[in-house]
């Protein structure tokens, strides 16, 4: 795989800091039973990389210590680590909401046949990858079957209650481009995920989320393999929308790796750009979510890199979707919502 590091400097992008975290981000290891094109982890079934108990307990000690109130469950398929579930339980029962990034046919695994029901019961909020309602854009970039396995999980959260209004079960469903390109307008593209999901399969959901494709990790290899990893990240400087600077994810989230690191961002996890302490407890160590405890992380710099101009071109990008309002994006709104 190529470095993709050194092709985002030298840096131009404008410098951030903190606010007071909310949110804190957990990979729980890069272990999936999916292989997509676009994954900025490098997830795969042969990964080996796992979160131990010991760094789960740590977790469930700083949701104790701090005033977190959103625990953003990530992998690979972060329900393939061992202790996914006590984890959940844990952090259901601090009245910490949860999100399961999703890649929905892990619910169609041997062995993960209850996880919809468990998920159902602990009131997680669901957040599936589905990169187009479209078989063959899907499975393109996903792997044969993804999708028609995808539109079975999604019956099983529906019949469940997920995406339903009233029933308290969230469905948020996320959108990659299929290649080098900017997502389009969210609000119309949902709007079109949702009449064709309805139309074709009886579906439903709750929001979409159009995220932009990090030029980082297997997506950025492929871009330099490809010789158009230059052309993307200027197409991504060009569409720098300053703006959006106030919503980006990483004012207020910490993104922990499974080793327990801590990061400004799960993209920069990949990056290996750690996050930046003050007054760090030893010179050259990476900063660890035990060194956290009663620190004020408040008006600290951010670690930025040229790759940062995925989340703040055009309608802007970040875990929750677009930062820009729909108003802002009347333009983009007038063009056709296809997605892939």
């Amino acid at each position: 795989m190529h470095p993709t590091l050194p092709r985002l400097e030298p840096v131009d992008f404008p410098a951030l800091k903190r606010g007071v975290p909310d949110t804190l981000q957990v990979n729980l290891g890069y272990l999936c039973n999916q292989q997509c094109l676009h994954c900025h982890v490098a997830a795969s079934p042969s990964r080996t990389e796992l979160m131990t108990r010991e760094t789960v307990d740590q977790v469930i000690a700083f949701l104790d210590a701090c005033a977190i109130s959103t625990l953003d469950l990530t992998g690979g398929a972060p329900e393939m680590n061992p202790h996914f579930r006590e984890l959940v339980c844990a952090a259901r029962e601090r009245d910490v909401r949860v999100i399961d990034r999703c890649n929905l046919t892990i619910l169609l695994e041997p062995g993960y046949e209850d996880l919809a029901d468990f998920l159902a019961a602990q009131s997680v909020e669901i957040t599936a990858s589905l990169p187009c309602y479209l078989q063959d854009n899907v499975d393109q970039q996903r792997g044969k079957g993804v999708h028609a396995r995808s539109i079975e999980a999604l019956r099983r959260l529906n019949a469940l209650g997920y995406g339903r209004g009233g029933s308290g079960r969230v469905l948020n469903l996320v959108y990659n481009p299929l290649g080098p390109s900017l997502p389009p307008a969210q609000g119309p593209l949902e709007a079109a995920y949702k009449h064709e999901l309805a139309a074709r399969y009886g579906i439903v959901f709750n929001r979409l989320y159009a995220l932009t494709n990090m030029p980082i990790q297997r997506f950025g290899s492929t871009l330099i393999s490809k010789g158009t990893f230059d052309g993307y990240l200027d197409l991504l400087r060009s569409a720098h929308r300053p703006e959006n600077l106030e919503g980006v994810m990483c004012r207020t989230l910490v993104s922990v790796d499974w080793q327990g690191y801590v990061y400004d961002c799960d993209f920069n996890q990949m990056l290996g750009l750690g996050l930046p302490l003050a007054q760090p407890t030893r010179a050259g160590r990476r900063t660890h979510l035990s060194d956290l405890f009663g620190r004020n992380l408040a008006g600290l710099p951010i670690e930025v890199r040229n790759h940062c101009y995925g989340c703040t071109a055009g309608q802007g990008s970040s875990c929750g979707g677009s930062l820009a309002p729909a108003s802002a994006m009347a333009g983009l709104a007038a063009k056709p919502a296809v997605a892939g």
